[in-house]
């Protein structure tokens, strides 16, 4: 196991609050009425079921900035995806990327 990202056995909360962070700033980004009462979970995909634009992807980049900070590089992680695998992707991706791009003690100390 490497020195970096979550312990395994602490993978499944963390993925759970990070999963509801990231599902609170697409709300915010989206900003629309009707996100406030979409279920947002691993499954759900940005194109399909958010209908997430572009500039809505650079917001939630922004937000996740300033949310985890630097570790976790999204438009680093897009820029690594081509067009397909943008528009097809779910938040569980998301939000597996942001968890193994935490330092264990930011993501077991932070709230």
């Amino acid at each position: 196991m490497s020195g970096t990202g979550v312990a395994q056995a602490d993978h499944p909360a963390i993925e759970a609050r990070v999963l509801g962070e990231v599902a609170e700033d697409l709300r915010e980004v989206i900003g629309e009425e009707y996100a406030l009462d979409l279920d947002i979970t691993a499954d759900t995909t940005f194109s399909q079921d958010l209908e997430l634009e572009s500039i809505e992807f650079v917001a939630l980049a922004d937000r996740l900035r300033e949310r985890y900070g630097e570790a976790v590089d999204f438009v680093g992680f897009l820029a690594k995806m081509d067009v397909d695998q943008v528009i097809n992707m779910h938040v569980g991706e998301v939000v597996t990327f942001i968890v193994d791009s935490l330092p264990a003690p930011a993501a077991a100390g932070s709230a």
